[in-house]
């Protein structure tokens, strides 16, 4: 009998049994597609939120990074956690409060057109990346629950065909809803598989001694550093604020107090998945120490009993699953409610609307699918693309606390300034003098934004509800 199969199968077929569910949810129009109607409760938001977070760059990367440097991978989650939590505390009551679908919509009224068609195409290149490291994570987990069925690249095919499904059927009630089982799901098989990894390996200290010594796995700072930890709180707090994905979850809350609150319990839930992962990743090291890194986690699982394996590889799948139906709903809202309704079928009625989403679903679906073939190393591509979330997040923040600075092209300037930063970076090395693009993104965005205050003499409208 082939329990992981069997585990993978039920899962899978509760998962398209909630999204029939989210479907009549979801068939009262394009918002309650999009944005689940905008009913999204505080625990709703909560687990879509940690569902969007708790992915494969949250499991399987940071697993791969902790096979390298030790505990100090944790902290990838944690500081995923606090962005959530600044997010609830600073931006997410608002957003629900303006009664926006998108972040560019948001920064045409505030701002002007050129500055949203600069924000969308953004958007969606950074959410097109990140889900395109789903499938790899996705890949990876199939192939070592399930080696005589699946290879890297079926799995990735069968992840995206998951993925694309589930989104496609109930859109944003589809991620909410399902989040629930995948969230219990994570955490049971991760804090389970963590505890028996443990006991099988003969606790750390065992663990410990089959570690190369030169490299300080046990030492929660020291195997990345603290500026390389302080820049992972730099990137995960600055995306959340302006990310379309994360917008988008506090667009669709019942009111300004549910979203709030929501992203407040999401951000602790994130907390302690991080760490779990990066013992697996270590004890994936002192077992395993001439594997691929990015199968360090799902080997290590497999090691287990069949049915705790199948359990918990079942739980960094769903992990999978959340994040990408978030990620691919974020992206084609982007395209249908910035690009399609706004410059090419403005009179598109709302059922014309949902139609072009669920079409754009599938496009996207193959898109990312065909990128994820080129992604190597998944934290480090992240973390750099996410990087570019910096000049929304500025442009953001001025606009709430600082209105009297914005005018009519800060929006649009400050963006072509961060995607500058981040060309450079890539290909102008000597313009490395910090220890991550990040910095630098937030010197020049700052900087590029209080300039445009002091030379362009033409103020925005900014709403008086912002």
């Amino acid at each position: 009998m082939n329990l992981p199969l069997i585990i993978v199968v039920l899962y899978i077929a509760a998962l398209f049994a909630i999204s029939a569910y989210a479907r009549k949810l979801a068939a009262a129009g394009s918002e309650g597609f999009i944005l689940a109607g905008r009913q999204l409760t505080t625990p709703l938001i909560a687990v879509t939120i940690t569902g969007l977070a708790i992915g494969g760059a949250s499991t399987i990367g940071v697993a791969e990074q902790a096979y390298s440097v030790g505990l100090a991978a944790g902290w990838y989650n944690v500081a995923w956690g606090a962005g959530a939590i600044l997010m609830g505390l600073v931006a997410a009551s608002r957003y629900r409060k303006l009664n926006i679908s998108t972040l560019p919509e948001l920064f045409e009224k505030l701002y002007d057109t050129k500055g949203r068609v600069l924000c969308v195409f953004s958007q969606m290149l950074i959410l097109l990346v990140i889900t395109s490291m789903q499938y790899i994570a996705g890949g990876a987990i199939l192939a070592s629950l399930l080696p005589d069925i699946f290879t890297l690249k079926t799995g990735m095919v069968m992840s995206a065909v998951v993925f694309v499904g589930i989104t496609f059927v109930g859109g944003m009630w589809s991620a909410g809803l399902s989040n629930i089982l995948n969230v219990i799901l994570i955490y049971g098989g991760i804090i389970v598989a963590a505890i028996a990894t443990l006991g099988q390996q003969g606790g750390l200290s065992s663990i410990a001694i089959k570690l190369p010594q030169e490299v300080p796995y046990l030492h929660f700072v020291n195997g990345l550093g603290l500026t390389a930890i302080v820049g992972w709180f730099a990137v995960m707090m600055t995306q959340t604020l302006s990310l379309q994905a994360t917008v988008q979850i506090a667009c669709g809350a019942k009111d300004e107090k549910q979203a709030k609150r929501g992203f407040v319990l999401g951000g602790l839930l994130m907390l302690p998945i991080g760490f779990l992962a990066a013992i697996m990743g270590i004890a994936a090291k002192a077992a395993y120490p001439d594997i691929s890194a990015t199968m360090a986690l799902p080997n290590i699982i497999m090691s287990l009993n069949p049915v705790i394996a199948g359990i918990t590889l079942a739980a960094l799948w769903a992990a999978d699953v959340s994040t990408a139906c978030s990620l691919l709903l974020g992206t084609s809202t982007l395209f249908v409610q910035d690009i399609y309704k706004r410059f090419i079928q403005p009179e598109a009625d709302d059922q014309k609307l949902m139609t072009m989403s669920k079409i754009t679903i599938i496009i996207l679906g193959a898109v990312t699918f065909i990128s994820s073939l080129t992604v190597v190393s998944i934290l480090k591509t992240l973390l750099v693309f996410l990087s570019l979330t910096t000049a929304f997040t500025v442009t953001i923040l001025f606009t709430i606390f600082f209105p009297g600075l914005c005018r009519k092209n800060s929006a649009f300037v400050t963006i072509i300034a961060g995607i500058g930063v981040l060309l450079l970076w890539q290909f102008v090395p000597a313009i490395r003098i910090v220890p991550h693009v990040i910095y630098l993104e937030w010197i020049v965005c700052v900087i590029t934004f209080l300039g445009v205050a002091v030379v362009d003499p033409v103020k925005t409208s900014i709403l008086a509800e912002s």
